[in-house]
């Protein structure tokens, strides 16, 4: 049997204007690969971040979960600050097929919210967590601004690249001199 009426269905249920603070979509016609998108919670490093994710689902669906991965960087102790993957129990073993996708995707939200240190994807990110706090916070702000909200230093980070440096190492450059733009352009050219 397929599982495409399933996924039409869900969809609709969790589009764009859902008032959730969560959605999905496809990506181009293929209704088993999915684009979502999920809204920084207030008063958590995370707020103003807008975090994509992307969404594969299986055949098998809703016997198999949806496979996930944040697309957007994000500084959190059970998501790889590499390569986006998540640790989340409904996403693998505790996976039921009454879930939706809104519902995994209302559940990374509320991850964001209330760590799991001690049951990391990124153990650097974790000791930081449980050692430091305070940095732990520092940091996830940041990269929230830098990854997850192009307001905030998209003018500075668009400036650097503008004068022919490659965006990952202007970004690296603004992060490690304070998103000064002058001491990173200076770091960039070795001065």
């Amino acid at each position: 049997m397929s599982s495409d009426p399933r996924i039409r269905k869900e969809l609709k249920e969790c589009g764009p204007d859902n008032g959730s603070g969560v959605f999905a979509v496809p990506v181009g016609d293929d209704i088993h690969d999915l684009r979502g998108e999920i809204l920084g919670s207030e008063d958590t490093p995370f707020q103003g971040g807008i975090f994509n994710i992307e969404i594969k689902v299986p055949v098998q669906y809703p016997f198999e979960p949806p496979k996930m991965r944040f697309i957007t960087k994000i500084w959190h102790p059970n998501i790889s600050s590499q390569t986006g993957a998540i640790c989340l129990d409904i996403l693998k073993d505790q996976w039921s097929p009454a879930l939706t996708i809104k519902t995994a995707l209302l559940s990374l939200q509320a991850l964001l919210c209330a760590a799991e240190p001690t049951d990391p994807q990124d153990a650097v990110v974790a000791e930081m967590y449980i050692k430091n706090r305070g940095e732990y916070d520092r940091k996830a702000k940041e990269w929230t601004d830098t990854y997850a909200n192009p307001s905030v230093n998209s003018g500075k980070i668009q400036r650097v690249v503008e004068m022919g440096f490659e965006k990952e190492k202007a970004v690296k450059a603004l992060e490690e001199n304070e998103w000064d733009e002058e001491k990173a352009v200076n770091a960039l050219l070795g001065m």
